[in-house]
């Protein structure tokens, strides 16, 4: 028989009594641990884009809650006797946060729904985002409209239903579903914003979901993606933001309305630095590279992480001095290197094939440059191309 759903008769149960229908040990997600069923559950089900409860039955932890065919399994740190009566205790901080972020997710998608027509074709409820996708483009001009309206609707307190349909009261009434539905149907009525079908446990009153804060929006799949938070996670991201506003502000000895400008004239001023830099860097490797005597065919040079034009740039001048390879080598023995090879009369591919083999080097090129990666040390490298290195 399938677990009486007690989160359905009410959503704010935090505690009760079940009986153990079987209890069984498992490997669930790489833990030894019981499947346990009761005959009823206060426990919402991973189901319906959203994450299960967490909780404790007895001093057991509920590590996870699945549903299959309508029976609910308990995965359970301890195990329990067939027909033994146990205590459930809910997490009712988290089931309350989760109910505030789907009650949230229906008046979007319910406004989404109504002022564009486009349709929610993706959720998903975890401990850290709430996701919706949609299968139309919305503006930042659309995103706040809705926004400022879902807040609306929170702060009119709104009474939310919701209860099972049977085929013939579906019939008339208009109603949101990601799926066609058999037998009878859960829908969660919000007067004025949505009516959807859904599993899940939902606030009583619209009140409660306190506030709606759209965190991020990004163009997916031809529609939409948007990610929003509710009640006391939309709380702590507006401490958090607040906190690294102020922290910048401090860091930055500016006030919160200068903050954007300052950031732009540190950034302008990085840009210009790092040029100065590079190029002090550049003058001085050639300085190094000027002193090498022409009479040397074939060089390697070695040095720290270098930057890609920095070693580019190097490759050509040397080449231009040497007749034999020429080769600039960046990195460290420990982690490998990162490399260009170059010649104005020899072939470099074969270089780079005695590195392949020698060392399982990566990289190619054409006769006269390759470049690559070679994880060796300095003097093995050297060594098996017979090449001077500085």
């Amino acid at each position: 028989m399938s677990t009486v759903r007690l989160f359905d008769l009410d959503a704010y149960k935090s505690d009760g009594y079940a009986l153990v229908v079987s209890c069984s040990p498992v490997n669930h997600n790489n833990r030894d641990c019981f499947a346990l069923v009761l005959d009823s559950t206060i426990f919402f089900p991973e189901e319906g884009g959203q994450s299960p409860d967490k909780g404790f039955i007895n001093s057991a932890e509920v590590l996870d809650v699945q549903v299959e065919k309508g029976i609910i399994t308990h995965y359970v740190t301890e195990s329990f006797k067939e027909g033994q009566t146990v205590d459930m205790s809910l997490d009712m901080k988290y089931r309350f946060s989760n109910m505030q972020q789907h009650s949230g997710e229906h008046i979007f998608s319910g406004l989404v729904s109504t002022l564009f027509g486009f349709s929610n074709v993706g959720f998903h409820l975890s401990d850290n985002s709430v996701t919706m996708d949609f299968d139309g483009v919305l503006t930042a001009e659309d995103l706040a409209l809705i926004e400022f309206k879902v807040n609306e609707a929170i702060s009119r307190n709104i009474e939310i239903s919701a209860r099972y349909y049977t085929a013939e009261e579906l019939k008339l009434i208009s109603y949101r579903s990601k799926k066609e539905l058999e037998g009878p149907v859960r829908i969660v009525t919000i007067p004025g914003y949505d009516s959807c079908a859904c599993c899940a446990p939902h606030v009583r009153h619209t009140g409660e979901i306190g506030m709606l804060k759209i965190v991020h929006a990004q163009n997916y799949k031809g529609g939409v993606r948007i990610n929003i938070l509710c009640g006391f996670r939309a709380l702590e991201y507006y401490r958090e933001s607040l906190a690294l506003i102020d922290s910048l502000t401090s860091t930055l000895t500016t006030g919160r309305e200068n903050l954007v400008e300052s950031v732009e004239k540190l950034k302008t001023e990085n840009v210009s630095l790092s040029s100065k830099l590079l190029n002090a860097k550049q003058e001085l490797l050639h300085k190094e590279l000027e002193a090498v005597s022409s009479d040397c065919e074939s060089i390697l040079v070695f040095r720290d992480k270098t930057d890609s034009l920095i070693i580019r740039n190097a490759v050509n001048f040397l080449t231009e001095r040497h007749s034999g390879i020429c080769g600039f080598f960046s990195g460290n023995d420990d982690q490998g290197y990162s490399y260009i090879l170059g010649s104005s009369a020899a072939d470099v591919r074969e270089a780079s094939k005695k590195l392949s083999e020698a060392f399982g080097a990566k990289g190619g090129g054409k006769p006269q440059m390759v470049q690559g990666s070679v994880t060796a040390t300095r003097e093995d490298i050297s060594g098996i191309l017979n090449i001077t290195a500085m």
